[in-house]
């Protein structure tokens, strides 16, 4: 079993080294990485090749102008050829080196499994070995995606055929297309998923959902925007719900 792993990069020459070591380190050799590059003004570009010959041909890249993260993401799966597909961003790293090896395991296991995700945490820039928020996926039922609730994107692998029949990444949203992806999946079309109790990333706090009050409320109207897109009641209050959740999270791991 392969598994394609996206990164998707622009200007992210401070932290794609860590994204890049921590690939190479994982103990599952049978991958194939995908860097997909926004078109970088830094030396993101110079990091990837200089990584690139230690891969020993796994390491694949596009360096073009695109339309976004997501755009970035799209272009990852196609070109990629794995039998399951993830996404570890540009700025995160795996939390221990057998991440790939458990989810290649667990797929194996199990054929008739569409999907898998557990948990990720996130950590302040110069001090790695602090939670600052613990984000665990255990309680996620789909039903909670009416609620801003879902699976912690950073740790969802998916099979191939999941995005052959049910379609990419949608370049409608600026910040929610994740959460438009997993409403879709679980929601509209009931794939089979599951949790997998282990923590898969370590993220720097600073996401695009997370900066300041602005992208919160740009984050709430897309969320309403893909449940009522596919058919499923949610209202601003129902997705804001999730904030409370996020802070708990928050001040249990401080």
């Amino acid at each position: 079993m392969t598994i394609s792993l996206i990164t998707a990069t622009y200007n992210s020459g401070k932290t794609v080294e860590d994204t890049l070591r921590s690939v190479l380190a994982q103990t599952y050799k049978e991958i194939d990485y995908w860097v997909v590059d926004g078109g970088s003004k830094d030396d993101t570009m110079d990091i990837v090749r200089k990584y690139e010959p230690l891969f020993s041909g796994r390491l694949h890249w596009i360096s073009e102008p695109d339309r976004g993260i997501y755009d970035a993401m799209n272009k990852g799966i196609s070109h990629s050829t794995g039998d399951v597909v993830g996404i570890l961003n540009s700025d995160d790293f795996f939390t221990s080196n057998d991440v790939l090896e458990r989810v290649a395991a667990e797929m194996q296991a199990d054929n008739t499994l569409d999907a898998v995700y557990g948990d990720i945490h996130f950590i302040k820039d110069g001090a790695p070995d602090r939670i600052v928020r613990y984000y665990s996926s255990k309680p996620f039922r789909p039903f909670w995606l009416r609620f801003g609730f879902m699976p912690a994107h950073p740790s969802f692998y998916a099979r191939r055929e999941v995005f052959e029949k049910h379609g990419l990444y949608s370049l409608d949203y600026k910040i929610a297309a994740d959460y438009d992806m997993m409403v879709r999946l679980f929601l509209k079309h009931r794939i089979k998923a599951k949790y997998m109790p282990m923590d898969f990333v370590t993220m720097l706090m600073g996401g695009l959902s997370t900066k300041g009050v602005r992208s919160r409320v740009v984050l709430v109207s897309e969320d309403v925007k893909a449940c009522r897109t596919y058919g499923f009641y949610t209202n601003r209050f129902m997705i804001s719900l999730k904030f409370l959740y996020k802070i708990f999270e928050w001040r249990l791991r401080r």
